[in-house]
């Protein structure tokens, strides 16, 4: 990772020097997008319409180039390589962006979000502009767009229907902190695993599950090795579509405003879609082989909270219900 880091340190300057210069000597301004995500995945088909978009509005003079499947790296990576500059722009939840912001953890945070209204209400209000506000001012990473990811279920190799079954279970979670606490909440032997990874940890018995939406485990094809579905629905919440402020600032306002809207309309395709796989994709795990469960999603939520007495410092006490109440 250090040497990552530094190698983005030496790069950085090249994507954000030469977009004015490229300019200046009328050459595209090219622009990479990285996401942990396949190729099928809603938010992939967005961020390549906004792409389109883009290039379609400026003539190609700006032209994003989208890299799905962790092509640039792992999340944690790509967050820090947008944050040094060798990146323009990259796609993840505010778990892992909150490595450089900690109270933008809470919102993956377990049964904090009632719908997606809800979410998308709490973005809106002063407590979450106030935590992007932050991340802008102080870490240079301005969200352009809030992608709906899903809620979050439990797949196993063996049936689940409370907390106890969990207990010892190998779970693949993100290397985040309120996931993994979250885990070791339920019991579980809380496992990092890069997400392009995933697949073959489970093949292999790396490890014996893992927690993703219902779209991500259909892109990521993690039925194929999956034999039980836990509709525990114990996280809902946003993706944060982040571009580098210095880079953001450095375009003219006509170039941003087009650039917002064009992500604008890429949230509001993959969020369709999205919606409309969660729907359906149920029935199709089952036709696929999968055996579906309703698991206690009270006692979930129960045991979900010892996370949050353990991270709530982190945070700040009561902001979680602060955002809960948000109406």
């Amino acid at each position: 990772m250090r040497s990552r880091s530094a190698i983005a340190l030496l790069l950085g300057a090249t994507l954000l020097v030469c977009g004015p210069l490229a300019l200046a000597q009328d050459k595209p301004l090219v622009m990479k997008w990285g996401i942990v995500l396949q190729p099928e995945h809603p938010f992939v088909l967005g961020m390549k319409k906004t792409a389109d978009i883009v290039s379609q509005k400026t003539s190609s003079r700006i032209q994003i180039q989208v890299f799905p499947s962790a092509q640039l790296g792992t999340g944690k990576d790509m967050v820090e390589a947008v944050v040094f500059g060798s990146q323009a722009m990259v796609t993840d939840g505010p778990a892992m962006i909150s490595q450089w912001a900690p109270r933008l953890a809470i919102l993956e945070a377990p049964y904090i979000f009632r719908d997606i209204d809800h979410i998308y209400k709490a973005m809106r209000s002063p407590i979450g502009q106030e935590m992007v506000d932050e991340l802008i001012n102080t870490r240079g990473l301005r969200p352009l767009g809030y992608p709906y990811y899903g809620v979050r279920h439990l797949t196993a190799n063996k049936p689940v229907n409370r907390p106890e079954d969990v207990k010892g279970m190998k779970l693949r979670v993100p290397e985040v902190t309120m996931l993994l606490e979250m885990a070791k909440a339920w019991g579980a032997n809380a496992t990092p695993v890069a997400f392009a990874e995933v697949y073959m940890a489970l093949k292999q018995g790396v490890v014996d599950a893992q927690e993703n939406p219902l779209p991500t485990i259909n892109s990521g094809k993690f039925y194929e090795v999956q034999k039980y579905l836990m509709l525990t629905g114990h996280v809902m919440g946003p993706h944060f579509h982040t571009i580098s402020d210095k880079l953001w600032k450095s375009l003219s306002a006509s170039d941003q405003k087009i650039l917002q809207d064009a992500v604008s309309e890429g949230v509001a395709l993959s969020n369709d879609l999205l919606i409309k796989q969660e729907q359906s994709l149920v029935d199709e795990f089952k036709k696929k082989g999968m055996q579906v469960i309703v698991p206690d999603v009270e006692a979930f939520r129960k045991a979900s909270m010892g996370a949050i007495v353990k991270l709530e410092d982190k945070w700040g006490k009561g902001l979680y219900e602060r955002i809960a109440a948000v109406r």
